[in-house]
């Protein structure tokens, strides 16, 4: 499996080999060795989420509470998106800033987002799967939003061909600026002192 830091810290690309032959096609999109090393520290598993979304669904910018926080490995076994990572840690070197990866089942690439970061993707074809492996359970009062339009973080959704089709929710977000004001945000240090934390725990 390859593996690749993306230059928001703890955001990570994972692409496992695929084994195609006359039945189909076999690949294994998490491995706990690789992970591990580029980590430091096994990920938890408290749900597992599967969504199916059509062409021009846009769903996100999305993150929790932190601590616990909720990271997610996620990856599409069927269609295709592009999948955006957002840094919302207030004091981070790279706040405000993304960045995007094509998940598709291809390729099967996975992206790790550590606790504290921003989750958004642009479904780009119709019955498109997307597939999270989560490190806690979904906890309603933790969950937070920015608003995946928001002109300030600029996120390129410009593969949409139609009008996106969004939760109500999603619409309704606060844009990065109104959320830090509110105090919404995760706060960088208390994210590093998390993730530090996993490691020593292994």
């Amino acid at each position: 499996m390859q593996v690749r830091r993306l230059e928001i810290t703890g955001a990570f690309e994972f692409t496992p080999k695929s084994f195609p032959d006359h039945r189909g096609r076999f690949v294994a999109p998490f491995q706990e060795a690789p992970f591990v090393e580029a980590t430091g520290h096994r990920l938890r598993i408290g749900q597992t989420n599967h969504s199916v979304s059509a062409r021009n669904v846009v769903r996100g910018v999305h993150f929790a509470d932190v601590p616990p926080g909720q990271a997610k490995y996620v990856y599409c076994p069927q269609g295709a998106l592009l999948d955006v990572v957002v840094d919302v840690r207030v004091g981070s070197p790279t706040f405000g800033r993304w960045e995007a990866v094509r998940l598709d089942s291809t390729d099967y690439r996975a992206l790790y987002l550590a606790e504290g970061l921003g989750h958004a993707f642009l479904a780009l074809t119709d019955n498109t799967v997307m597939s999270y492996l989560c490190s806690t359970p979904y906890n309603p009062s933790a969950e937070r939003g920015i608003d995946p339009f928001d002109p300030e973080l600029g996120l390129p959704w410009d593969q949409l061909d139609g009008e996106p089709i969004m939760s109500e929710k999603d619409r309704a977000a606060p844009s990065l600026a109104e959320a830090a004001a509110a105090g919404l945000l995760p706060d960088y240090e208390t994210c590093l002192a998390h993730y530090e934390k996993l490691r020593t725990e292994g």
